[in-house]
This record gives C-alpha cells, structure tokens and sequence, in this order.
C-alpha cells in the first residue's frame, strides 16, 4: 500500500496527494535536533515528492504548512526550491500557510505535494516474481546520521530516472525500515529477517526517505548499477 491519497477525477486522470512532517527538528531552544529550517523543507519535500514519482504522477503544485514563525519562512521555501532545481520542476507553485497567532516551543513543519496521474494507472502492490531482483538505492538514516552521512542519501534525481525506467518499481523506504517497505511492496510474498541477505540494516528508520526500495529485470542491472554507482546495494531473496 503507497502512502498517497489517489481521488479519481475524471475518466482520464485522478488526482495524488503525498505529505510528510516533522516536529522537533530545527533551531528553537527545545528541539530535538538543530539544523537550518532550510534542512528541515527540503527533506519534507523530498519524502512527499518521492511517493509521488514512485507512482508515477505528475507533481502540480507543493502545499507547506510552517507552525516555527513568519520569519522562517523564506527558508523553509528555499529548501522545497533546492529540491525542485534537482528535479528540474522549478516551474511548480508553492503555497501554504503559518501559524503566527501562537509560539510553539518546538519546530514543525508539513510539505504536501499534489500531482495527478492516469486513472487507469495501478498503484497497488505488485506480484513477487523470482526473476526480479531487488536492491535498496542509498542507505537507511535518521536524526543526526542524515546531516552527518549525507552523502549515502538517495539523490532525488536519481529516484526520478530510476523510476521512470521501463519494468522499474521504486518503493520509498521510510521509518520502519526496509524490510517493513519490501513486505508492502509485494501482495503476495511476506519476507522475515531470515528470508534475506543485504549489507544493509533492514530495520534501522529511513528517517526522510534517505534510500528507496527497486524492483527490477536481471538485463537492467548493469545500467542501473552504472546509475546508481556508490548507491546500489542488493537485497538477495534466498532460495
């Protein structure tokens, strides 16, 4: 099950929703961990526009919910623009709003994207084929670990590419875990522990969708290992 919102709206196309939030993470005194309101957009923004390309949709327009004051503002948009200028969509509008009545003692923020997507398009589970082959695209962070680590995050970009590939199925992962993404992922296989053999911890937090989840055909695994150089870890499903 994707973590989107799919209304029909007409014969032709429905329309997406994505949204993600986080609360105690910027630079008021009781925050959990400090960084740039900056930080703290583009990583919202990043896990919204992640379900959305995931499916395949088209993103229309990001929706930000900012509950950390007026004067943060500017920065939070600045961070969704950084994701955008990855993506190429520079073009899409930004709205939203601030609580300005009332101080919260903690940060916290929302970004919401809207996309539409072919009605007849299936965003469902799929069916586990042992010819697939699986891998998780960059690795699971969370809290400091995503400022500190960054550079083993999942680029945006390359989301986009892989998922737009032709038999590709791209799965975010987020706070559960991989393990917990490749068992939603797939309607009628349900993998434990024992099941599979990856480098990577299976059930650490993916905090803000730091890595992502393929399934693919054994003939694209060159080039998407050509793609994904320094991201690329294989997930083997035993025998």
């Amino acid at each position: 099950m994707r973590d989107v919102l799919v209304i029909p709206y007409n014969k032709e196309e429905s329309l997406v929703i994505a949204s993600d939030n986080s609360g105690g993470i910027g630079l008021k005194h009781d925050d959990h961990i400090k960084v740039s309101y900056e930080v703290v957009a583009y990583y919202a923004l990043r896990v919204s526009m992640m379900e959305c390309i995931a499916i395949g949709a088209t993103p229309l327009a990001i929706i930000l919910q900012n509950f950390s004051g007026d004067q943060v503002w500017r920065s939070l948009v600045t961070g969704i623009e950084k994701g955008l200028l990855e993506l190429d969509m520079t073009e899409l509008p930004i709205t939203g709003s601030t609580e300005s009545n009332f101080e919260l003692k903690q940060s916290a923020t929302a970004v919401s994207v809207m996309g539409k997507i072919n009605a007849s398009k299936d965003i469902h589970a799929i069916e586990f084929n042992k010819e697939n082959r699986l891998a998780v695209i960059g690795k699971p962070l969370v809290g400091e670990a995503v400022i500190n680590d960054a550079l083993h995050i999942a680029p945006l970009a390359l989301c986009s590419q892989l998922a737009n590939m032709e038999k590709v199925t791209v799965m975010p992962v987020g706070s559960k875990g991989i393990l917990a993404e490749l068992n939603q992922l797939f309607k009628d296989r349900v993998f434990t522990l024992t099941d599979l053999t990856c480098e990577l911890d299976l059930l650490t937090s993916s905090g803000p969708a730091t890595c992502f989840i393929i399934s693919y055909l054994p003939e694209n695994e060159e080039k998407i290992k050509e793609m994904a150089t320094g991201y690329f870890y294989p997930v083997k499903v035993k025998a």
